[in-house]
């Protein structure tokens, strides 16, 4: 990596993901043919900074027609139980974020105890919609074009792009989702796996003063992947929390195991490393 006053090495195994925030940055095809082979996920943005698309590799070092058939053939009941666990860990983690930002959560515990297999009542979008306006302000919607909602959609892009490359590096496709089913979206399944971290890029935002989206802001949602916290009764950080749950999930999926456990448990790390006052 080269600027106008040095030269950076960094090694290839080094890279999980590639954020390249500006429009006036340069990069090979040679950087790119290499960063593909070592299965990082290399990230555009836009010219108001906005994450706007990835690189996907074609070839994964694991991918075969037999796992790819296993994906098509994916079990019906297991795509149903499995979003029911992802859903209902996104609404518990939901509750956690209001509850450490000492908020009402009572409306959300009621919508998560009617939360059915499937989530055929869709309580996921419902909850959202009382959720957002608790977290952040009363008449917040996630349509609105605002500072906070342009941090939210930031960490939820670095997110399911930590996704989308581990479901690729397990050889699997990003398109075809257990939930999402949308002709337009190439990575449905990194959507559904994704859920349950999303409330922490939520409380990572919300405990911000954001006046605009600047470097800062960009750098300490980068920085929050490596989030402290226990998953699963394990101390970890976020990054690895996220690629262990796609793991299990795909094993699931497959027919690897029986069942998906999806328990975080928060430490105080975020208030601690707040950066009020300077975004």
């Amino acid at each position: 990596m080269q600027t106008n006053s040095s030269l950076n090495e960094i090694p290839l195994d080094d890279i999980e993901v590639l954020l390249i925030s500006t429009t006036q940055a340069v990069i090979t095809a040679r950087a790119v043919s290499e960063l593909a082979k070592s299965e990082t996920k290399l990230i555009f943005s836009d010219t108001t900074g906005e994450p706007i698309c990835e690189t996907v590799s074609y070839l994964p070092n694991n991918r075969s027609a037999a796992l790819l058939r296993k994906q098509f053939e994916w079990d019906e009941n297991r795509k149903a139980m499995l979003w029911t666990w992802v859903v209902n860990a996104k609404i518990g983690m939901q509750i956690v974020v209001l509850e450490r930002r000492k908020l009402e959560t009572e409306a959300l515990r009621y919508e998560a105890g009617k939360l059915e297999i499937n989530d055929v009542t869709n309580r996921e979008a419902v909850v959202a919609r009382k959720y957002f306006p608790l977290l952040f302000e009363t008449g917040f919607e996630r349509r609105d074009f605002n500072p906070y909602n342009a941090a939210l959609n930031y960490g939820y892009s670095l997110l399911l792009s930590l996704v989308n490359r581990t479901i690729v590096a397990a050889g699997s496709l990003t398109q075809l989702g257990i939930h999402h089913d949308n002709d337009e979206n190439q990575f449905n399944l990194g959507s559904d796996l994704m859920e349950p971290f999303r409330p922490i890029i939520d409380w990572w935002v919300s405990e911000q003063e954001i006046k605009e989206m600047n470097p800062e802001l960009k750098i300490g949602l980068v920085e929050l992947f490596n989030l402290e916290l226990k998953f699963n009764g394990k101390n970890t950080i976020l990054r690895n929390a996220v690629k262990t749950h796609v793991g299990n999930c795909l094993k699931y999926l497959n027919g690897d195991s029986e069942e998906v456990h999806i328990e975080v448990e928060l430490g105080d790390e975020i208030s601690s490393h707040a950066i009020n006052g300077h975004v």
